[in-house]
Parts: C-alpha cells; sequence; structure tokens
C-alpha cells in the first residue's frame, strides 16, 4: 500500500490543525496520520491507551516532556500523559498511533476518544467534534 501525501486531502482536526489519514486497520487499531500545526495550534491534554511514535519533518513540536524539533523521533509508551502539546512555527509530522488516545476533561472524565474509527469518520465528511 502507498499514500501520497502530495494527492491526499488534509481534514481539519482542530483550530489549526489539520491531517492526511495515511492508513488505518479495523483488526489491530492502529492508525498513521501526517500531521500539520499551524503556529499556536494546541493539542488538549491527553493520556495514550496505547502506544504512539512520530517523526517531526517541519518545524517544532513542544510539549510537557520535550521538544522534538524537524529531524527528531518520539516514542510515547502505553499511559503517558500530555498536559500540552503545542507549536509555535509551522510544524509537520509523521503519527503513528498503535490504538486510541483518550481526552479527559478537568475532573479527569474521558469526554473523547480519538482512534482508527472516528479518524475514517471524518475523512468520510461526518461533521464530529475538533481535537483542541
Amino acid at each position: 500500500m502507498l499514500a501520497n501525501t502530495n494527492e491526499l486531502p488534509w481534514h481539519q482536526l482542530g483550530e489549526g490543525i489539520e491531517f492526511q489519514l495515511l492508513r488505518y486497520s479495523r483488526i489491530t487499531g492502529e492508525w498513521s496520520l501526517f500531521v500539520r500545526m499551524q503556529p499556536g495550534a494546541r493539542l488538549l491534554p491527553h493520556i495514550h491507551l496505547s502506544a504512539g511514535e512520530f517523526f517531526v519533518t517541519k518545524g517544532e513540536l513542544k510539549y510537557d516532556v520535550g521538544s522534538a524539533p524537524a529531524g527528531v523521533y518520539g516514542y510515547e509508551s502505553l499511559g503517558e500523559v500530555h498536559n500540552e502539546a503545542r507549536t509555535d512555527e509551522l510544524t509537520e509530522f509523521l503519527f503513528l498511533g498503535r490504538g486510541p488516545v483518550a481526552y479527559p476533561d478537568e475532573q479527569g472524565q474521558v469526554q473523547f476518544i480519538l482512534d482508527w474509527e472516528f479518524l475514517k469518520r471524518v475523512t468520510e465528511g461526518e461533521a464530529l467534534e475538533q481535537v483542541t
């Protein structure tokens, strides 16, 4: 399978955040995205319910456990919590999700799950809540 980022459409994930869905698997729950975040874009606090990997191709991804400029690979383990993920400049990265990511509210109650099924529905044009 090949996915050409020069031809795939961009989908809005939140304010200043777009993605291209490269692949998903109903069997394993894995999904692959190419993500573009505009300067000042932020992800809500989230918990990895499975491992994830990323590789920054442009800009710099900043989050509470470090900074990942272009050329940096990162691994996010099962159960890892991020209270902040943001960009100060145009940033692009490949993200490989091994399963769902949970977005809790301020009281710790899960309000939203980002998984392959959600991403598939977004790419099919369903209007869904944003993750920012």
